[in-house]
């Protein structure tokens, strides 16, 4: 996502870099680029325009235009000006302290709004509440069913008793009070377009249940018809705020940037992926350091602490650095990088890499998924000493490992010579003292004289 508008405002500031001094004409002409490129990503047209006035009035400033890095200036203003379009700061999703507390969640078919109600619900079990989800879409065909199997996988019953979609989300309220759960998540029936009777139903629904908030799931792929369909749901049911679907797609970002802007409203959730556990927490200031090709560390960071085994990956890295690092080690720290998520999507959150997404996509291809699946079937194959030991693979021990493992001897010699170079690497570091500190870790304590 965003691709094409970070390709382009990098471009507009590269310009903007190599004049030095800013006249502003220069700017003026750097603005209708950002525009274009704003438009082009599908913004809407009155938020694009809005936010290019206040960069306008802000980068034309005595105190800019005198700066000594203007275009630096420039960048910035830019970049806090995207933030407060998409809502200035984290918007935490709260609620109340009854019990139970019902969240209904509401969106147009295709929106992925089943799933956002198990992402919302696995979240909400992560931070010990007791959820229930309501299957209340009785329009889509199997919508139930996935909801009940979503449901199993991330542990949290499934009420979908009855036939009338208000009946049922009425019933699941009262399944709460009674099972003792403290959130109910209800999945409302959406449509292939904004419809009167979608919205009736919806207002039926909202009536009955008495939501304490109304999510809207919107799919980012779709752009300013986002934006459509949010102020249709804010007329009819007075949306409390947004999830923003399918965030790692191919989409322009144009709803990401605009339906906060438009609506009033902000958006709590972004959905990254498609498993449960894909759902985060929308910062305004890191998306609009992503949108400008500056990362984002601190998600990065939320991921590897939410998802690593911090005990599991200090225990190897220690292990490293002492030289006694082994396959299994090295099949640990994989096993846990996969955890984070394809590499093409962490190398985005890192700032300052050349080239921009396209390099970033040509580095993870070098560290191709089926090579890092190939690693470890071969290391499963090894018995424990092997692993341990590696130095006492020769050949018969190879072509064993190769057979039983699906691969070649070639594949068993080379994942060998790269552990080994990476070993030797990591010793020779520690030894020349580029890694201070850790000298202590490779060679131990030096016993006292006597």
């Amino acid at each position: 996502m965003f691709d094409t508008l970070t390709d382009s405002l990098n471009g507009v500031f590269k310009k903007l870099r190599s004049r030095g001094k800013l006249h502003p004409k220069q700017v003026e002409l750097a603005l209708a680029d950002i525009r274009t490129a704003l438009l082009d990503a599908d913004v809407a047209l009155e938020v694009a325009d809005d936010v290019i006035s206040r960069v306008r009035a802000r980068s034309l400033s005595e105190e800019v235009m005198k700066s000594l890095t203007p275009a630096q200036q420039v960048v910035k203003i830019v970049r806090e000006e995207l933030q407060a379009t998409m809502g200035g700061e984290l918007e935490p999703f709260n609620l109340p302290s009854a019990r139970p507390a019902v969240v209904m969640v509401a969106g147009v078919q295709g929106s992925g709004k089943t799933t956002a109600c198990a992402k919302l619900a696995r979240l909400l079990k992560g931070k010990g509440k007791r959820p229930l989800l309501v299957a209340a879409d009785l329009e889509r065909p199997a919508a139930v069913e996935q909801l009940r199997m979503l449901g199993r996988e991330i542990g949290v019953p499934v009420w979908s008793e009855g036939r009338d979609p208000v009946k049922v989300a009425k019933g699941g309220v009262k399944e709460a009070e009674r099972s003792g759960a403290d959130v109910v998540v209800i999945d409302t029936a959406g449509r292939l377009h904004v419809d009167p009777d979608m919205m009736k139903q919806a207002r039926r629904i909202k009536d009955a249940a008495k939501p304490h908030a109304v999510l809207m799931a919107c799919d980012a792929m779709t752009g300013q018809d986002a934006v459509a369909q949010a102020r249709a749901f804010m007329r009819e049911v007075d949306t409390t705020g947004f999830i923003l679907t399918k965030l790692d797609g191919d989409s322009r970002g144009g709803a990401a940037l605009s339906i906060t802007a438009v609506t009033g409203r902000p958006v709590f959730f972004v959905g990254t992926g498609e498993k449960p556990e894909d759902l985060e927490p929308f910062h305004p200031d890191r998306m609009a350091g992503r949108i400008l090709g500056m990362g984002d560390v601190l998600t990065l960071i939320d991921k590897a602490q939410d998802k690593i085994d911090a005990e599991a990956a200090r225990e190897s890295a220690e292990r490293m650095l002492s030289a006694r690092f082994t396959l299994e080690d090295f099949l640990t720290q994989m096993r846990e990088m996969k955890k984070l998520g394809p590499l093409q999507d962490l190398l985005a959150m890192l700032p300052g890499v050349p080239g921009g997404k396209s390099v970033m996509k040509d580095l993870a291809a070098q560290v191709d998924q089926r090579e890092m699946v190939r690693a470890e079937a071969i290391i499963l194959s090894m018995t424990t000493e092997e692993r341990r030991n590696p130095a006492i693979i020769h050949g018969s021990r190879r072509r064993r490992i190769a057979l039983g493992s699906g691969t070649t001897t070639s594949d068993v010699n080379g994942l060998l010579k790269d552990f080994d170079g990476a070993r030797k690497m990591m010793r020779g570091m520690v030894g020349s003292g580029r890694m201070p500190g850790m000298a202590k870790v490779a060679t131990g304590p030096k016993k006292k004289k006597r």
